[in-house]
């Protein structure tokens, strides 16, 4: 069947399907790329306008995988988490550079939080805004240091960034003066 204009085809191996709800789960090809991976997809069927099999199974179909849940649960709590304290820092009115310098942080030293406007590390490092090595407070020791290193880093990978994003206009405006 050809794609018709504003319309979608989908192949796949149909994994579950509930008559009263009319939701169908296609497992396709995963997007990533990567193999032994797939997407699966869940079909509202109120809003597909054919369905063509293309091939009925006729033996069992395996069992499903098991899921740890506690797992599942563990890493859903985590990610509620997380976006609070994203949400709570927006709402606080924090810099986007607090915001940035806190998930970077984050990725390295689970134990951090706000206060207010402030990141607490390790509940032994305050960082204030703006959030430069220098606005990192505690008893010095081990705990500081591993922060000021990060927040470092972090600013320099800034730096670094933005000099890469830079770097093509300059190129672009030395080639146009040069061609001039």
């Amino acid at each position: 069947m050809p794609d018709l204009p504003g319309k979608t085809r989908l192949q796949g191996e149909v994994v579950a399907f509930d008559y009263q709800s009319k939701m169908l789960a296609l497992k396709c090809p995963s997007t990533s790329g990567k193999p032994n991976h797939a997407d699966i997809l869940l079909l509202n069927l109120q809003y597909v306008s054919d369905v063509e099999v293309l091939n009925d199974r006729t033996q069992t179909p395996p069992p499903l995988a098991s899921l740890n849940i506690g797992k599942l649960a563990s890493r859903a709590r985590l990610e509620k988490e997380e976006k609070m304290s994203q949400a709570y820092a927006i709402s606080a009115g924090v810099s986007v550079d607090g915001q940035q310098l806190f998930q970077t942080i984050h990725k390295t030293i689970k134990e951090c939080k706000w206060q207010e406007k402030n990141i607490v590390v390790m509940e032994d490092v305050v960082i204030s805004p703006p959030y430069q090595v220098e606005n990192c407070k505690g008893k010095e020791g081990s705990a500081l240091s591993h922060v000021r290193k990060i927040v470092e880093k972090h600013f320099r990978d800034l730096e670094t960034q933005k000099g890469v994003q830079r770097n093509p206009i300059q190129l672009s405006q030395k080639e146009t003066s040069t061609s001039s």
